[in-house]
């Protein structure tokens, strides 16, 4: 019988080679876009709270990175 593999799984998919910075944060931004899908759609109602939260850390974050990225001379 074959299980079903969750795509939120507790282990990171890993590749033959790493992401780059440019990639990782394309992946965290379309990750935060899909959690506030799921908080807007009335999903876990129970940590509504909590994952709203976690998801304005992750956008002030990525506006940090953001920032970093470009006043570096050369990004990846």
């Amino acid at each position: 019988m074959a299980t079903e593999t969750s795509t939120m799984g507790t282990e990171p998919t890993t590749t033959a080679t790493e992401p780059t910075t440019s990639e990782l944060i394309e992946t965290l931004r379309a990750d935060r876009l899909w959690l506030l899908r799921q908080i807007d759609a009335g999903r876990w109602p129970e940590w509504r709270l909590d994952l709203a939260a976690l998801e304005r850390e992750l956008g002030q974050l990525l506006d940090q990175v953001s920032e970093h990225q470009a006043s570096r001379p050369t990004a990846d």
